[in-house]
């Protein structure tokens, strides 16, 4: 059983102790991961302020000559690496590959956007004056990256940090190392010079205690869930370190009578079921016209019983494992709740036997009342959840009834409506008639507790940019 290493000045370090990376889809054991603590993340971070005088002062076209030869080599190994994706996530290998595909994609837009860090002159107020604006690389970045995108999201992080000229400290999910190891290995094979790409794993409380304690780091960048994400915004008062969280979801999904039923029923299973359901921007609550309803689910239940569960590396799979059982059983908990309190169970609602994996099956739960704790918490799972609705004030107010806003996605063939809603839904990405609505060039990041700032984009790169003043006087 191979045992990874983290990385650390330009050196694969083993640590004391190792956790165990466990295979979803057969509830055992296939690799080990070094675990380090305080101390190596602190020599993490002095390597990365050696490192950043030297990573800043490249030009940007040579920050992206690495990150372009970067993209070379994850493609060289991009089947590898969507396997070992599915191996460490559960989720089906396509989607590994389609992760393998989004990561190379995210590298190239800011391996091009490097060159666009402008700066601005701005007009003098008075004489012998002129103002400079400057946009310099922030500093050290410390990036957690999260287990249900966990090639794509480390990269949605270090890519615009490297980009920008900031050294990054990458700590990837215990339960998926194994992807940002391969990752890192990439970044060394090309060259990328000691202290600026790192990889670490062990205790959260160990390593993202230093990195929040350390004056040297100068961004936080995470993705995860709220109750974490607040935590973090408490402990970066004491450096006042700059962060940008990527936090929980519960997006909505409209479903008005004058949409294109087939569209919007297989627009919603993608929303809801792609990596298992295990999605930020997953589809968690689904509400339909009163005029469609009974169609609605006659044809998305037909749909989701046709779905293909099992072990991802099998062909024409589209529902993987959960990544444990706490996962499985709290999906579990999710559906009694909602059918104690008159909800129907209209397929699925139940474990795959038959295997030592954690496998749900896929789940459609009707005429789901507004307390249902799935209709108020994140349900991460292959689980839908429908109730219907009687106006477009009403839909949006039930979208809108949540203390999140990362995602939410309306279906309708009315242009008037459609920009109607867009707008008023409380949410940071908005998908009209179209289920995979984030891309490389368009930003990303979530309102009220779903975040603070924005991945991708221009957005993007300028998270990781300082905004400088210049002023000169006595010109004459």
């Amino acid at each position: 059983m191979k045992t990874y290493s983290c990385y650390i000045d330009g050196a694969w370090r083993s640590g004391s102790s190792s956790t165990a990376v466990v295979d979803p889809g057969t509830g055992e054991q296939f690799a080990q991961m070094t675990a380090v603590g305080r101390s190596e993340t602190k020599e993490a971070i002095d390597a990365a302020h050696r490192a950043f005088a030297t990573w800043s002062n490249l030009t940007a076209m040579q920050r992206a000559d690495y990150l372009l030869a970067l993209t070379d080599e994850l493609r060289a190994r991009q089947d590898e690496i969507a396997e070992d994706i599915t191996r460490e996530n559960g989720k089906p290998f396509p989607q590994g590959r389609g992760e393998v595909g989004m990561t190379i994609d995210h590298l190239r837009w800011f391996a091009e956007e490097a060159r666009r860090a402008y700066g601005r002159i701005v007009p003098p107020q008075a004489d012998g004056k002129r103002h400079l604006i400057l946009r310099q690389p922030i500093g050290v970045v410390a990036a957690i990256a999260p287990w249900n995108f966990p090639l794509v999201l480390s990269v949605r992080k270090a890519a615009p940090a490297l980009a920008a000229g900031c050294p990054v400290i990458l700590r990837p999910a215990s339960q998926t190392p194994v992807c940002a190891v391969k990752l890192v290995e990439c970044a060394e094979r090309v060259g990328f010079p000691a202290g600026v790409f790192q990889l670490l794993t062990g205790p959260a409380r160990e390593i993202a205690g230093e990195l929040m304690d350390n004056p040297l780091v100068r961004k936080l960048t995470f993705t995860g869930s709220t109750e974490v994400g607040k935590k973090l915004i408490e402990q970066s008062a004491h450096t006042v370190t700059k962060v940008s969280l990527e936090l929980g979801g519960h997006a909505p999904v409209l479903v008005f009578g004058d949409s294109a039923l087939d569209d919007a029923v297989e627009g919603t299973a993608i929303a809801k079921f792609r990596n298992t359901g295990q999605s930020c921007i997953a589809a968690n609550r689904v509400y339909v016209e009163r005029s469609i309803y009974d169609r609605f689910l006659q044809r998305f239940t037909d749909r989701v019983k046709s779905m293909k569960v099992g072990y991802g590396m099998e062909s024409d799979v589209e529902v993987g494992a959960m990544v444990n059982e706490e996962a499985l059983a709290h999906a579990e908990e999710h559906i009694r709740d909602a059918v104690d309190r008159g909800a129907r169970v209209l397929c699925g609602g139940e474990r795959v036997s038959g295997t030592s994996g954690w496998f749900l099956k896929p789940t459609v739960v009707a005429d789901v009342p507004a307390d249902a704790v799935c209709m108020r918490e994140e349900t991460f799972a292959p689980v839908a959840v429908v109730a219907p609705f009687d106006s477009e004030e009403e839909a949006i107010a039930a979208a809108n009834s949540t203390p999140y806003g990362l995602a939410a996605y309306a279906f309708t063939s009315d242009l008037t409506r459609a920009f109607r809603v867009a707008e008023r839904l409380e949410a940071g990405t908005v998908g009209i008639n179209d289920a995979v609505p984030s891309t490389s060039n368009c930003p990303f990041g979530g309102v009220k507790e779903s975040g603070v700032g924005r991945e991708l984009g221009s957005e993007g790169l300028d998270a990781f940019l300082e905004t400088k003043h210049v002023s000169i006087g006595g010109v004459r």
